[in-house]
């Protein structure tokens, strides 16, 4: 639990069947792949439409720190080149941002000054140690004082020698994404053999390389091992997808009151793995028809049991569990273990306040096991995790009087959830 003394947030429920227009914003994910791709360019980038959240601008302030810059211009941000200079240490915060916790450390050792990194608490829990690992053998001077874990210091030393390096990403395909982004930058580039098991979130890692070849990189992939070559960067301009994850639970809401949701500009090709609710409404009877001008999703009125394995789209657990407690039968989430090292412990966090409010979850190795009941309101904890906020609204679409503790975590991926919910049920 976060011990956030604000006041909850009275989770609105749908009189009626929804019918309502929905624009999410940018990408989180795409977002700061493209601040740090551009940090690294040799010439400024203007990313046209990135998310605004505290992800996104701890994001920013890393690159400041790291000695870059950067300056809104209307919705878009123009992002300069690092120049990292001078000699006095720098502080990274962190925040609970993984993306910034795993991807500026490589950027860091570029420079030539010590460079701290921590946040809150919870980022130092939040695997990384493997990711260290790796970038210590490739030439990197990190001082963790052995935690594996924030608070840490790299020691810059003009740059990052690189080569050949085995890793294992089966915490986090960020550890993954964190070597092949910054590759570019290294003497010899990057070669990484991935060992253990297969990272979760293949998506991301597609992801990963096509913003690369965006930028102008030349990534080679062959079974478990990944090559980015030495090469310099450029990208005048890169314009930023909606978050098809952010759009989950605007989705998932047709179907929980049997209404139309249009989720404008929807793209119909994507590295996202939020383009998997398509299909996964469809496997449960919606009807999701996209279009020029986006995913339009039309609930059936009723929700069938079902067994799902979302190991390649892990973050969409918290919003479809929600969904599947008001399933007509029992349903099945696995391949999602690593979820027990996100913002929370989502698998705990889950099964313990669905079960508050009625429904019947429990733990499994890897995932969860649903049964519906009739629900009830009460406080839905959230743990200082935004994907619980929007899972805490999903339940209160059918479910008078869910008060979601916190509401303002979303900040970190949707600072406006909250009014864009309640104006899409009028």
């Amino acid at each position: 639990m976060s011990g956030n003394t604000a006041s909850p947030w009275s989770a609105p429920t749908a009189s009626g069947a929804l019918d309502a227009t929905v624009r999410v914003p940018g990408s989180k994910s795409i977002t700061n792949r493209a601040y740090v791709l551009a940090a690294l360019s040799q010439g400024p980038t203007l990313v046209r439409a990135p998310l605004d959240s505290r992800d996104a601008r701890l994001m920013l302030g890393a690159l400041s720190a790291l000695g870059g810059s950067w300056e809104p211009s209307g919705a878009d941000v123009r992002v300069q080149p690092l120049r990292p200079e001078g000699s006095d240490e720098a502080s990274v915060v962190l925040g609970n941002a993984g993306t910034v916790a795993r991807f500026t450390p490589a950027l860091a050792g570029l420079g030539s000054r010590p460079v701290l990194f921590d946040g809150d608490e919870a980022i130092r829990r939040r695997p990384i140690a493997p990711l260290l690992r790796a970038l210590r053998e490739l030439g990197v001077d990190i001082d963790d004082e052995g935690r594996g874990a924030p608070p840490f210091t790299v020691r810059g030393h003009g740059g990052i020698a690189g080569g050949k390096v085995e890793l294992d990403s089966s915490a986090s395909s960020q550890f993954l994404s964190a070597l092949l982004l910054a590759a570019p930058s290294f003497d010899s580039g990057v070669t990484v053999r991935l060992v253990g098991d297969a990272p979760p979130s293949e998506p991301h890692i597609a992801m990963t390389l096509d913003l690369l070849r965006r930028f102008g990189a030349a990534p080679e992939r062959s079974g478990p091992e990944f090559h980015v070559p030495a090469t310099s960067l450029a990208c005048a301009e890169y314009t930023v997808e909606p978050d098809l994850s952010t759009a989950a639970p605007f989705a998932v809401a047709a179907a929980v009151t049997g209404g139309t949701v249009r989720i404008e500009s929807w793209p119909e090709h994507t590295t996202q793995p939020g383009a998997w609710l398509r299909e996964l409404l469809a496997e449960l009877g919606q009807r999701a028809e996209l279009d020029a001008s986006g995913l339009t999703i039309t609930g059936t009125g009723g929700i069938p049991g079902a067994r799902l394995d979302l190991h390649e789209v892990g973050e969409l657990t918290p919003v479809v569990a929600a969904l599947l407690c008001f399933a007509d039968g029992p349903s099945v989430i696995s391949g999602v273990s690593h979820l027990r090292g996100h913002e929370t412990d989502r698998l705990a966090a889950l099964a313990t306040e669905l079960s508050r409010l009625g429904a019947q979850v429990r733990e499994t190795e890897d995932g969860l096991a649903i049964t519906p009941a009739p629900l009830h309101g009460g406080v839905f904890h959230t743990y200082d995790d935004h994907r619980l906020v929007m899972a805490g609204a999903v339940l209160g679409l059918r479910v008078p009087g869910v008060a979601v503790e916190n509401p303002a975590t979303v900040g970190k991926t949707f600072p406006g959830f909250t009014g864009a919910w309640q104006a899409m049920l009028g």
